[in-house]
């Protein structure tokens, strides 16, 4: 565990195998996974504003989770925190300004792979979620409908908060180029969804530059 200096508390996640699956085409496949550190919580409204010098969120909303926040988004606060704690910026983004290079040598803050999402989610589970769902997720039937604090329920094995359940979370992965071109995996469940959508393997997609209040993201960085 680590702590930066913006306070987002990073947990060590170790290497694994983890197998994705999606719905939609009934494909299965394995992925190896380094050692990586992913955040204990998604960025909250009060680290995001900080990082990213933007007035501070109303008063007693600090720690809800960033929401309305774009793919894109995510990846300008993962430079600007890179920069802020004296770490190499993951991210360059390219002349057309609508596309972006990852720097796989970079020690700074990235998205999580949506492999390295699900192997921190179901940390060395198997089910579809790593503990009772009212125990360990906000979703549409415990909620009351709306976002709530980060780290208001149990965590997973890991250490790890809010892996579903509260907001969805933007990856770093292109969801299916051939057929949906530019969209990016979102992974999780949110406060609005019913039950079958937070569990370990559920595949959202959505364009870059989408923005929705169920949507927010957390931070990883490469194990050096």
């Amino acid at each position: 565990m680590d702590t930066g200096e913006q306070g987002l508390t990073m947990i060590d996640v170790p290497p694994g195998t983890v197998t994705l699956s999606d719905r939609r085409t009934r494909r299965r496949w394995a992925v190896d996974v380094a050692a990586c550190r992913l955040a204990a919580h998604p960025v909250t409204r009060e680290q995001y504003a900080r990082v990213a010098g933007l007035p501070g969120p109303a008063a007693g909303t600090g720690r809800l989770p960033v929401e309305s926040v774009s793919w894109w988004d995510a990846v300008r606060f993962c430079n600007a925190l890179s920069e802020q704690d004296g770490l190499t910026p993951a991210y360059r983004p390219r002349a057309d300004g609508e596309s972006v290079d990852r720097d796989a040598s970079a020690d700074g803050y990235r998205l999580p792979t949506e492999a390295e999402w699900e192997h921190a989610c179901r940390a060395g589970t198997s089910g579809p979620r790593y503990g009772p769902l009212d125990d360990i997720a906000w979703h549409r039937g415990n909620s009351g409908e709306r976002v709530h604090e980060v780290g208001g329920r149990l965590p997973n094995a890991w250490g790890l908060h809010d892996m579903l359940g509260n907001v969805w979370e933007w990856c770093w992965d292109v969801y299916d180029a051939e057929v949906y071109g530019a969209y990016r995996v979102l992974r999780g469940g949110g406060w609005f969804d019913e039950h079958w959508s937070c569990r370990a393997s559920v595949r959202r997609r959505s364009h870059p530059t989408f923005r929705v209040d169920d949507v927010g993201f957390r931070v990883a960085r490469t194990v050096r």
